[in-house]
């Protein structure tokens, strides 16, 4: 007699029973281990990568058969889809032989230009290049970035990323900040306009098996950066509202919401001479559960930005865990 198939395997079933079996068997290691969304990379020929200490990067083994993690980003740029395709494989066999086996879903920041940064974006390569959204939002053309967001949606699905961590919906209005060029601008209504867009061209008309996920970062708004500095750092985790403008930050997020995103990743800053306190928005709960939760209604994943729990080294340069405003 062949062995059962497990019951949250078996895709005849109805979609909620099969969630109600799984977490019956799961452990709380288990549990826990699906809470993260961390950074992997891709090994060389489409391999699985080794452990680098240099970035704080786990190896594939252990992040998923023993810490029993399954949501990554991908920060490795590509020379051939082909050989991202086998390493995705190769990472889902890995996948595959855990007590549950349940797949790795992986994510990816911005690929589609001639920019590339570890914290940010990643070089095009063998993508369809673009214009940065800067760029996009010059032509006022809401059609334009519908076209691009389902062609992006169509390579990630190719090679297998299944979660976008954008569109970036941060309004620019303070003109030092260096991550303008990944927003629309700093027109509130024109950026609303083509996140519901983008995030169409991504999502299709409701989450399915054709869609990439968006992730629609980062709320409630990390563009008014005190003296432009970025928040990744210290020196920039103080975010400033002139004129009292917070509630003009957030227009693009109730866009981004109707839109039904699937996702939103909080900024790293806090707010200074706001009406919430003065703590990181990954820990501030007014904003998360009062604001994002509450008043905007949003009911989808709420994903912090990376490295606020944790102390870590990029490159030989201590990066203390973004946890700006909390003691100790």
């Amino acid at each position: 007699m062949k062995d059962r198939v497990p019951l949250h395997h078996d895709d005849t079933l109805e979609l909620s029973r099969r969630v109600s079996q799984l977490q019956a068997r799961m452990t709380l290691r288990e549990k826990a281990g699906l809470m993260f969304h961390t950074m992997i990379a891709m090994g060389p020929r489409g391999r699985l990568a080794d452990a680098d200490p240099d970035y704080g990067l786990l190896s594939a083994e252990e992040m998923v058969q023993r810490r029993n993690m399954n949501h990554f980003n991908l920060i490795t740029g590509v020379a051939a889809p082909a050989e991202m395709a086998q390493w995705h494989n190769r990472l889902q066999d890995l996948a595959a032989g855990t007590r549950l086996g349940i797949p790795v879903t992986l994510s990816t920041d911005p690929r589609h230009a001639r920019s590339a940064n570890p914290n940010t974006e990643v070089l095009a390569g063998p993508f369809s290049v673009w214009p940065e959204p800067l760029g996009l939002a010059a032509t006022r053309d809401p059609a334009l970035v519908h076209r691009f967001a389902d062609i992006a949606r169509q390579e990630y699905l190719a090679v297998g990323l299944r979660v976008a961590l954008h569109p970036q919906v941060d309004l620019a209005t303070e003109p030092r900040w260096a991550r303008i060029v990944g927003t629309f601008g700093a027109d509130p209504e024109l950026t609303g306009a083509l996140a519901r867009k983008y995030i169409g061209g991504l999502q299709g008309p409701s989450l399915g098996p054709a869609s990439v996920a968006a992730m629609t970062k980062h709320f409630p708004g990390g563009g008014p950066q005190r003296d432009g500095e970025d928040p990744h750092f210290a020196d920039g985790q103080e975010q400033v509202y002139p004129s009292g403008r917070f509630a003009e930050q957030l227009l693009p997020f109730r866009a981004a919401i109707q839109a039904r995103t699937s996702q939103i990743m909080p900024g790293y800053g806090m707010p200074v001479a706001a009406p919430y306190e003065e703590v990181g928005f990954a820990f501030n709960a007014a904003v998360i559960t009062g604001l994002l939760r509450g008043d905007l209604a949003f009911d989808g994943i709420v994903c912090t930005d990376w490295g606020v729990l944790t102390d870590t080294e990029f490159s030989g340069e201590r990066r203390p865990a973004r946890a700006w405003g909390c003691s100790g």
